[in-house]
This record gives structure tokens, sequence and C-alpha cells, in this order.
């Protein structure tokens, strides 16, 4: 999971109403970051984290609810339904990571080495769906499946793949009809006004 951007170089003095909404386009421009994966349907990594960075944007605009102007509250349910999609996205990959992981359990004792190696060397580097205990539970030989349980989850996994391929669809038909109406804009100007209205206040 890629980290949030440090928030720095705020005035500690300064009011909340001036400082969320930069604290906001920042999360914003992370969003932003991993937009570019949205048309990929196999960049697991980098959609996972589009949705990280979706979270983080939609708290920042809750926590900061008081100050910021009422309109945030729509654009935190669009980045709530992001946040879900991508979601249900996510979760289809794992289960078919750990049945492609299941269904491989059978080439013995080399491949669960392997497997195990590969999991650690991934986890350093952010990027395993699954954590290494799970990929030694899942491929240890004294546990292969038999033929009737290879059928099942050679089954499920076939339907698996099709409702991942739905959810992504949805997102991206989602994702897409934001893009079409300027969703980041939208959230520039929202934000834009609040500072205003501060500034207004102020003078």
């Amino acid at each position: 999971m890629a980290k949030a951007k440090p928030l720095t170089g705020f005035d500690p003095k300064a009011p909340v109403s001036e400082i969320a909404p930069q604290i906001a386009r920042i999360r914003l421009a992370e969003m932003y970051d991993w937009a570019g994966y949205v048309d990929n349907p196999y960049e697991v990594s980098g959609l996972h984290n589009l949705r990280i960075a979706a979270k983080r944007l939609r708290y920042t605009l809750e926590i900061f609810e008081d100050v910021l102007p009422p309109a945030c509250q729509g654009i935190a349910d669009e980045l709530s339904q992001i946040q879900d999609e991508l979601g249900t996205v996510h979760d289809a990959d794992v289960l078919i990571a750990l049945l492609r992981l299941c269904l491989g359990s059978e080439d013995g004792g080399l491949a669960y080495e392997q497997a195990l190696a590969q999991a650690g060397k991934q986890k350093g580097k952010g990027k395993t769906l699954l954590p290494p205990a799970m990929v030694a539970a899942v491929l240890n030989p004294q546990y292969a499946p038999s033929a009737t349980e290879r059928y099942g989850m050679e089954q499920l996994l076939l339907r698996q793949q099709k409702v991942r391929e739905q959810r992504y669809n949805a997102f991206r038909q989602h994702w897409h009809e934001l893009q079409a109406r300027d969703f980041r804009r939208e959230i520039l100007d929202v934000l834009s006004s609040e500072e205003k209205d501060v500034t207004n206040i102020a003078s």
C-alpha cells in the first residue's frame, strides 16, 4: 500500500478552516496520481492504491466537515462509492489468487518452498495480495485438494473471474462518469469557494 504524502509546511497558528482545504487538495492530487491505472483491469496494486487514496481524501473531507462547504458531503459520498467498488474488486482479486494457489498446490514441496520465498520477497515490497502465513497454509503439501475438491475450486475460480470483471466494469463506468463531469475540477471549485468565504470574513 502506497504511503500518504506527509503534511508539512502549514502554519500551526492558521485557522483550521484555512488548513483543511489545503490538506484536501494534497489528498486529491494523491488520488489522481493513481488514476492512470483505471483503464488497466489487471493492475491490481495500482487499483488498490487508488482505493486507499480515495479513502484518505474522503476521510479528510469527513474529519473537517464542520469547516468545509456542505457540498463536500456529496463528494464524500462519491468517494465512498469508489472505495466500495474498488474494495469488491480487491476482494475478488484475493479470492482468485487464493484459488490459484490451492489449485497449484499439488506441484509438491519444491513449488511450496518457492511460493513461500516469493511471497516473502513481495511482502517487503508491499506487492503481495496474500500474507506469507496464508500462502504457507494453502500450499502445505499435506493438505493438497482431492480431485473432487479441485473440480469445485476450478468452477468457483471461473465464476469468480466473471464476478471480478463485472465489478471492475461497474467501477470503471462510475469513474468515467465522474470524469465526464470533471470531478476533479468540481472538488477544487468547492474547496476554493471555502477559502474565498474565509478571506471575505477576514477582510
